[in-house]
């Protein structure tokens, strides 16, 4: 990992004019990641801010699958230059991307590295409790196999390649989940194939029992959203951001919101399972919002507010990552017998506000303190290339 201003597969610093709306999506997923990440009180949050308990979908369900479709939006620059070299130079620089995103995953799992017992006491954290899979694990992995069925199989290989992985993932969680609901929490195949290679204590147990949402099952649906990224990107790229793309991009992406609220009867839309529709409609949903912004930042060209978003999309992975190691530091840290994020919460937000209004603002204000650093680092020109 080094500071550079060249574009990396993750941000794209020096990106032309005619592409702001993908850098715009970009900043704006993650800035919304952070948002829904970081709630003053998770006891005290408005709807759309929360995701949906297990069937259903909310607007903070967009928002990873948004984040891959990102990811394969930047992909398509950055895989062009693979193509005149050999494969060793691909296969080393995918691989090696892939292994420090994922550690990276880990170490932000681990960090501070100690915890307070119950008695308050500050101790190591057993490493071999540490969840293995998470979010940033699961972009190392959706980046690696999409980067190689893209290379591999080219363009309609890998449009192929999601078809079958969405039918084929549909019939393996029917068949293999325990009926009569194999969609269920307890009894879904996901869950049964992850307990195979791991074990309880190495999964995510958000859910009351040990579940994980970024399992290795379900990362493989997830790649398709990436593929879709790249195809997207590839797409506007040869046909340019003018209204004939707009109006494209936005009929694919109603047909497929269409599609997935078919298939979500047979096969519930579902972001901790990661289901097939649930793909289809975020794909969707995705195209529908880039189409939005490309027709008001280059039809109309309304571009005056985009560099708020465009901070953020220059250094995506750097600020996601420092977002979870920050708020976990305030946590760790103890004023009194409150958490410094909590005093912080209480005194600078629950004095003058409340309820889920007061959830909303801390987090909102943690988002601006991320933008702070973003806009400190695209001033110095500084952007983290993994």
């Amino acid at each position: 990992m080094q500071a550079t201003i060249t574009e990396s597969t993750f941000s794209t610093p020096q990106s032309p004019v005619r592409y702001l709306s993908l850098d715009v999506l970009r900043g704006l997923t993650v800035a919304l990641m952070i948002v829904v990440n970081t709630p003053g009180s998770w006891s005290t949050i408005f709807a759309p801010f929360k995701h949906a308990e297990w069937h259903g979908f909310t607007i903070t369900d967009l928002v990873f699958p948004t984040f891959l479709f990102v990811v394969g939006n930047a992909m398509s620059f950055s895989m062009k230059k693979f193509e005149q070299q050999p494969d060793s130079v691909f296969l080393k620089k995918v691989f090696k991307r892939t292994i420090i995103i994922f550690l990276l995953g880990l170490f932000s799992h681990l960090f501070p590295f100690v915890k307070r017992n119950d008695l308050g006491e500050i101790i190591l954290k057993d490493f071999t409790q540490i969840r293995i899979l998470g979010v940033l694990p699961r972009i190392a992995l959706c980046y690696c196999l999409a980067s190689l069925a893209i290379h591999y199989l080219k363009k309609q290989g890998a449009i192929i390649l999601s078809v079958i992985i969405l039918l084929g993932y549909w019939a393996l969680m029917y068949f293999f989940g325990t009926k009569p609901d194999p969609y269920s929490l307890q009894g879904n195949a996901a869950l049964k194939f992850d307990l195979l290679l791991f074990s309880p204590n190495n999964l995510y147990k958000g859910f009351g029992i040990p579940f994980d949402p970024e399992g290795l099952f379900s990362t493989f649906p997830a790649v398709v959203n990436v593929i879709a990224g790249y195809i997207t990107g590839n797409f506007i790229q040869k046909k340019g951001n003018n209204l004939t793309t707009i109006i494209r991009l936005l009929f694919t992406g109603l047909a497929l919101v269409c599609l997935a609220l078919i298939w979500d009867r047979y096969f519930p839309i579902n972001k901790p399972l990661w289901t097939s529709s649930y793909v289809v409609h975020s794909t969707g949903l995705d195209l529908i919002i880039l189409s939005v912004l490309l027709w008001i930042i280059e039809i109309v060209g309304f571009r005056k507010w985009t560099y708020f978003f465009q901070v953020f999309g220059k250094n995506p992975l750097f600020i996601f990552v420092m977002s979870g190691l920050l708020i976990k530091t305030l946590s760790f840290i103890r004023i009194g017998e409150k958490s410094l994020s909590n005093w912080l919460y209480t005194h600078l937000f629950l004095t003058w506000s409340e309820g889920k209004t007061a959830s909303l603002l801390f987090a909102i204000s943690y988002m601006l303190l991320l933008w702070l650093l973003g806009y400190w680092m695209d001033k110095k020109k500084i952007y983290i290339r993994v």
